[in-house]
């Protein structure tokens, strides 16, 4: 008979333990592959918020930056005196009106900035993810644009006296003569016009329009238009000549919350027209003012609410911008929440030397 070799072939104890230490070595492998994933979609997530946050941010400084631009020294008075009442900004045609306090401070006056402290959220919705305390502020910024040249039109008055209506005609001096205002890209029903003349400056909102004039009804939807008030209306100037017209835009940004579970946005709306969405799963908002105190000749610095401190939003120098943004995944441990902060010089607002 044949000896039987003790080396050949594995016994039950030898596979049992092979078996266990590659499912050790299997599950090591996959611990780390599922690490892996989860890494990989956290700075997915963390990219994409960020970009998305940059985004915003780089349109908002692009429209604060512009503050005051084209605007007479220190603001504009709307109508007031008798008749008037107060005009709003951040309304659309349809008459919504996008943040909780929507009309112009101080006696109906149309300042560069107009900062909008805890102001924030359409309809005062609650945004649960914002960090506590819970504030979110909008801001409006107001300033001409220099893209549309109706400043190229010979402005007149069909009815001195009366504030509905102007004239239009283009000013034999430019060649090539200005674009139609009803081109693309020029003046809409709901846009804001700056008219000024040797009389002063009033500001309508337009209700219609044609190819030689713009209509200024009143019961416009932001109560700009106010032919019965006594003083800084359309009708004020209107025995006036050399009228100059210039677009304005009148900016809002602010965070709503839309149904059905989605996560907030950031929106932007401009004059009388409907908002638009700049950025998705924006949850917090916040700006801060450094103002030139013209009592003690300092700069007053990161104040959050200088309408209500009785500083004058004129002497705003800078604005300091807080964003925060939520992943797109929002729970669990892939959440992501980020800061992003920048400061954004008020260029076209009034000039103090700090260091005199």
């Amino acid at each position: 008979m044949q000896k039987r070799n003790p080396g050949d072939g594995f016994s039950l104890v030898e596979l049992l333990v092979s078996i266990a230490v590659g499912l050790i070595v299997f599950a090591a492998l996959s611990s780390l592959f599922q690490s892996a994933l989860v890494s990989t979609m956290l700075v997915t997530q963390r990219a994409e918020t960020q970009q998305n946050m940059r985004a915003a941010i780089d349109l908002m400084v692009k429209d604060i930056s512009m503050a005051g631009a084209g605007l007479p020294s220190g603001g504009i008075q709307l109508p007031n005196g008798g008749g008037a009442t107060l005009s709003e900004f951040g309304c659309d045609q349809g008459g919504t009106c996008h943040v909780p306090a929507f009309t112009y401070p101080n006696n109906n006056y149309m300042y560069g900035v107009i900062p909008g402290f805890s102001n924030g959220v359409e309809a005062n919705a609650v945004i649960a993810a914002a960090p506590p305390p819970i504030v979110n502020d909008s801001i409006t910024v107001i300033y001409a644009d220099y893209n549309f040249p109706l400043w190229e039109y010979d402005v007149t008055f069909p009815v001195p006296g009366d504030g509905t209506n102007i004239a239009l005609a283009p000013d034999a001096a430019y060649n090539p003569a200005p674009p139609l205002i009803t081109a693309s890209g020029g003046i809409q029903v709901g846009d804001l016009i700056m008219l000024s003349n040797g009389l002063g400056t009033a500001v309508g909102e337009v209700t219609g329009l044609g190819p030689t004039g713009i209509a200024f009804a009143d019961q416009d939807p932001l109560n700009i238009n106010q032919s019965g008030a006594a003083l800084n209306n359309i009708a004020a100037i209107s025995t006036g000549a050399n009228t100059i017209a210039y677009r304005l835009f009148a900016v809002t940004y602010y965070l709503t919350v839309p149904p059905a579970g989605q996560t907030p946005r950031l929106m932007r709306q401009v004059n009388g027209l409907s908002p638009v969405p700049v950025a998705d799963d924006i949850i917090n908002l916040q700006f801060a003012y450094d103002i030139y105190n013209s009592t003690n000749s300092v700069l007053d610095p990161n104040q959050p609410n200088p309408l209500n401190a009785g500083e004058s939003p004129n002497l705003i120098q800078k604005i300091n911008l807080v964003v925060m943004g939520q992943s797109i995944i929002n729970h669990g441990n892939k959440s992501q929440n980020m800061y992003l902060a920048t400061s954004v010089s008020a260029r076209n607002m009034a000039f103090r030397n700090r260091y005199q």
